[in-house]
Formats: structure tokens, C-alpha cells, sequence
């Protein structure tokens, strides 16, 4: 028998017998075993430990390090968080054994996204790991990627949660990142996601109206009056019947979000940034998706804090009824305006700007409710004046001194996030009670104020010019509580030309190396999105927002670092054994 000349000896058999396992060229262990010859990868697919240290028997070879066990025949794993180890064709012509270098098996893509989904039905992080950096690898979209764990995520567990918001809010920067940073993103979201699903039965939805005859006017109105008493059942039904009649996402988002925002600032600003971030998973998820994620939303309208009822909304200044009342007099505005044909598009001077962000940022909350109802009676465009809101909440991070309790810093995130997402929802919609929110923001704004007494210094620049090291910066965030060195690092890379894009990639890679909590991941998301919509203004007030925002973030990564870095460890673990590399080569 003739063997190709691309096989590989793996020596004499005799010799074999003797040894009864050896490693050959190309990280290959090669084993005798019941009168037979095997060949697999000297990796253990779980980990990357030398195989061939550890045991056969009866047809089973276990790994010695987390005792994964396979089939010495095809390579088959019997533990579901280990892999299949690849396994190759053995010959023996004339007393000497070939191997086949090539596997008998191949890692295709469904191959890598059927595993994706066994990791997240099971949440074992290593095989969510090596299935994102195969996917990613073989040219595989991010969104497509995601798409999996959307899905998985809103078909199982209680509705949206904080790892559905993680997975959305990374899946929306990947562009700022570099493959390394794509693949921890989406594998951060993805973990998180299964943290917050796996293991929970299936969330059955209930069935559409008999009819979908009733006009979505209608429709909208028993939405509203569901969630006021917080019938999540009937609203639910309400909303399948919406969709199930073709009612366009838009029309169904400014439904859901006129609910939402018929309390004030729910659940300190989560219950709209949840919503913001389903809407945006909806942008790029399967239109088979869109029930499913929608409907995932309405199970966390049964029990949000409602603002109004705290008593720092109400004394000892009552901020309740004067946007109440403010409210009612846009409302007869918006209406006297379109039977007049007029539009909200007008665009504020840099000047004004100025005024109300200083306005956002003062102790007379009161002036500040009446001019935004000025500057939206005058026609200005309600977008602009959330994004004024979210750069006000960034200041009050900037702002935010170290003597404070650690645990305010998540005071001053939630106002930020809620207020961009306000922002990205009204670039979106033109609907009138939806401005509701923005009088929201600005008094969570207001109320954060005492966060910045005293005041955290704004970091000027040195003059010297910009670091081509971005290390410096990670290794500064190596440090515990590195806050205003890290700031001053950025403000003179900024101001020292350096490029804004490695920078944003910096960021990202700083929190992703981290375990980082949930607001992290939000900060990152938020400052970056606020980052590129000040891109498209010119001028110094545009350029000192995009600073602010830079800032913003990080400072808050900062304060949150470093941490155990288990998360970022195992994906590296998963990369290197994508690339073959060896990991416990013995010297």
C-alpha cells in the first residue's frame, strides 16, 4: 500500500505500542490503543491541554485539566462545553504509521453558529467565545452574529433585560473597533445575553385580537390605558394585534414610547433606554424577530418606579406640575401648528446652545422647563434639544468629583443614557408627546447637580503633542481609580492631534478587556453615539461637546477598573486556539 507524500510518519508501529501515545509534526498526539491506531489534535478543544498527557481508556480519551472526555475514534466530545477535537485518517504501510494531515473535519459556518446556540442555550462562555471568533474569522457579518442572540434572548426568559441591552448597545459600535475588539464585543453581549436567558423556560405570547379591524388610534389608546395599570396581559395583546394588522415600527415605537413616557423617567430612565435599544436590535434583526422583541418590552411596564411619586420630584421644589402644564400648553401648540401647516425643524445658533446648556446645568430648573417650552413653541427641533439635554448629563460626569459615594457614579450614567436615548428616538419621530421626555431629562439633570459639589476640574491641555502609545492609556487604567491622569491623557491626545478614531478604539478596547458591569457597557455605547452626532456640527461648541463626550467616557471606565478580566482572558484562549497556536508547549 502506498501512503501520499503529504501524510506525516508517526514512526515505527512497533515503537508505538510501546509508547502508546506521541506527539508528531503539526501538534498532532497519535495513540495506540486496543490493537488499533488513533490520531486527533494534541489540543484539547476546551482549553488547549496537551492530550496526549492524558488517559485512554475503553475507547474514551479524557483530558487530565477539566476531565473532557472523547471518542478516540471520531473525536466526538461527550461534555457539551467542550468541542469536538479534530481527528485524522491513520495508515499503517510496512510497519511505519502515516497520519493524514488534514482533518476529517471541517468548521463551516452553520457549524460555528449551531455551536453559538448550544453555548447560549447552555451559557458556557468558552463555547460562545470560539464560536464568535470562528464566525467573525470566516467573514461572517456582526449582525448576523448578533441576530442569534436576539433571538435566543427574547424567546427565552421574562423579556428584554440588561443582556439584551449589552449585546445591542456593542453590536452598535463594532465599527469603531478592530477585529480583536469585534470579537470581545460581540462575545461580552452574547455571554451576557445568556447570563440573562439560559435556563428559563420559553416565553409563550398570547394570541392577536380576533380582529384587526380596530383603527390603531384605537389601538394606541387601550396600549395606554393597559400600561397605566399596569395589565401587561391585555397590552400585550394590544400590541400583537398591531402588528398582526401591519402597522409599520415606526407607528408602533411611538406607541409604546408615548406609554412609556406617560410617568415620569421610569425606573430611573431604564424602561426608555430599554426600549431604544429593542428598537435599534429591530433596525437590523429578522423581520421574523419583530414580535418577539417588541413584545419582550411589555413584561417590564408592570412594576417601574414612576418618578413623579419620589419625593425629590416633588419637594422642595414641585418639578412635577410645571412640566405637566408645560406638556398641556405643546399640546395645544402642536395642534394650533398643524392645522397652520408648521414644521419643528429650526436648528439653535452655537450662541443659544451655549445659553441652554449652561441653563441645563443651573439651580432654577423652573427657567429651565419654561425655555425649552419656548424654544419648541419657536419651532425648534425637538432633536436638538435632546441632544443638548445628553451633553448636559455628559458635563455632570466630567463634573463629577471623586469624594462622592462610589455608587453615584451610576446616578449620573443612568440621566446620561436616558437622555441620548431620548435623542436617538426623536431623530426618529416626529410625534409631540414624545417631547415629554426631554422635560424628563433635564430635571434628572437638574437633580444630579449636587454630584458636582464640588466640582471635578475639567482637564486642560499641556500643549504637548499627542501620544502615539495608546498603551499609556490602557496601562494607566490598569491602576485603581486612575481618573483624572486617564482624563488629562485624553484631553492632550485630543488636543494634540491625534486621530479620534484609534481613540475610540482605545476606549472600547478598555472596557472590553474588563468584566465590566452593565453600565459600562452603556457609557461606552452612549458616548460614543453622542460622539459622531456632534461629528456632523461645526465650530468650537460642536468641538467641545465631542471632547465632553470623550471625557465622559473616560472617566467613567476609570472609575470601573481594572477588574478580574476573566471575560477578556477566555476569548483570548479562544482565539489562539482558532490560530493553532500551542498554549502549554512543554521547552
Amino acid at each position: 500500500m502506498s501512503v501520499s507524500l503529504n501524510w506525516i510518519s508517526a514512526g515505527n508501529l512497533e515503537a508505538l505500542k510501546q509508547e502508546t501515545a506521541k506527539v508528531i509534526r503539526g501538534g498532532i498526539a497519535v495513540f495506540y490503543h486496543e490493537d488499533q491506531v488513533y490520531a486527533v489534535d494534541n489540543r484539547c478543544p476546551h482549553l488547549g491541554f496537551p492530550l496526549h498527557m492524558g488517559s485512554l481508556c475503553d475507547g474514551i480519551l479524557t483530558c487530565h485539566w477539566h476531565h473532557a472526555r472523547f471518542d478516540i475514534c471520531s473525536g466526538g466530545t461527550l461534555d457539551p462545553w467542550a468541542d469536538d477535537v479534530p481527528s485524522y485518517e491513520v495508515r499503517v504501510d510496512g510497519g511505519e504509521v502515516w497520519v493524514n494531515p488534514v482533518s476529517r473535519r471541517t468548521e463551516g459556518t452553520e457549524k460555528y453558529k449551531h455551536r453559538l446556540k448550544e453555548g447560549l442555550e447552555q451559557n458556557i462562555g468558552i463555547v460562545i467565545a470560539k464560536a464568535v471568533v470562528g464566525l467573525i474569522e470566516a467573514g461572517v457579518p456582526e449582525q448576523d452574529i448578533a441576530r442569534i442572540g436576539i433571538e435566543f434572548g427574547t424567546t427565552y426568559g421574562t423579556g428584554w433585560n440588561a443582556g439584551l441591552t449589552i449585546l445591542t448597545a456593542m453590536t452598535q459600535s463594532v465599527d469603531k473597533l478592530d477585529k480583536n475588539g469585534k470579537i470581545l464585543a460581540l462575545y461580552q453581549g452574547l455571554v451576557h445575553v445568556a447570563r440573562g436567558s439560559s435556563g428559563r423556560g420559553t416565553r409563550h405570547l398570547l394570541s392577536a385580537l380576533p380582529t384587526a379591524d380596530v383603527p390603531f388610534d384605537r389601538l394606541t389608546e387601550w396600549y395606554r390605558s393597559c400600561i397605566e395599570v399596569r395589565d401587561t396581559q391585555g397590552a400585550e395583546k394590544v400590541l400583537i394585534t398591531a402588528i398582526m394588522k401591519g402597522i409599520d415600527t415606526k407607528r408602533l415605537s411611538e406607541m409604546m414610547l408615548v406609554a412609556a413616557t406617560d410617568h415620569f423617567y421610569l425606573d430611573g430612565g431604564h424602561m426608555f433606554d430599554f426600549h431604544s435599544k429593542a428598537f435599534e436590535a429591530l433596525d437590523w434583526a429578522e423581520v421574523s424577530q419583530k414580535e418577539r422583541i417588541l413584545t419582550s418590552l411589555v413584561p417590564m411596564m408592570a412594576r417601574p418606579t414612576r418618578s413623579e411619586e419620589l419625593h425629590q420630584w416633588q419637594a422642595p421644589l414641585n418639578l412635577v406640575e410645571p412640566i405637566k402644564q408645560v406638556v398641556n400648553e405643546l399640546e395645544q401648540n402642536a395642534a394650533q401648528a398643524k392645522l397652520a401647516g408648521g414644521s419643528k425643524n429650526a436648528r439653535l445658533s452655537a450662541d443659544t446652545e451655549e445659553q441652554l446648556l449652561q441653563q441645563l446645568l443651573s439651580d432654577t430648573p423652573e427657567q429651565t422647563i419654561a425655555l425649552l417650552r419656548d424654544l419648541l413653541i419657536a419651532g425648534t427641533a425637538p432633536a436638538q434639544l435632546a441632544q443638548l439635554v445628553a451633553l448636559a448629563a455628559a458635563e455632570r460626569i466630567v463634573r463629577f468629583h471623586t469624594q462622592n459615594d462610589f455608587g453615584d457614579w451610576i446616578a449620573v450614567l443612568h440621566t446620561f443614557t436616558y437622555a441620548h436615548a431620548v435623542h436617538e428616538r426623536l431623530l426618529q419621530s416626529d410625534e409631540p408627546l414624545l417631547q415629554r421626555a426631554i422635560f424628563h431629562g433635564a430635571v434628572s439633570v437638574y437633580l444630579d447637580r449636587f454630584l458636582n459639589v464640588p466640582t471635578a476640574a475639567r482637564p486642560k491641555p499641556s500643549g504637548s503633542a499627542a501620544s502615539a502609545n495608546h498603551q499609556e492609556l490602557l496601562d494607566l487604567l490598569d491602576l485603581r481609580q486612575q481618573i483624572g491622569p486617564a482624563a488629562q491623557w485624553v484631553m492632550d491626545y485630543i488636543h494634540g492631534g491625534g486621530e479620534p478614531g484609534a481613540l475610540l478604539n482605545t476606549l472600547g478596547h478598555a472596557l472590553l478587556r474588563e468584566d465590566a458591569e452593565f453600565h459600562s457597557f452603556q457609557m461606552y455605547e452612549a458616548a460614543v453615539a453622542e460622539y459622531d452626532r456632534w461629528q456632523a456640527a461645526a465650530g468650537s461648541f460642536a468641538e467641545k461637546a465631542k471632547e465632553t463626550m470623550l471625557l465622559a467616557c473616560t472617566r467613567y471606565l476609570a472609575a470601573h477598573a481594572p477588574t478580574a478580566r476573566e471575560l477578556p482572558h477566555t476569548a483570548k484562549i479562544a482565539q489562539r486556539l482558532h490560530k493553532g497556536e500551542r498554549l502549554f508547549e512543554e521547552e
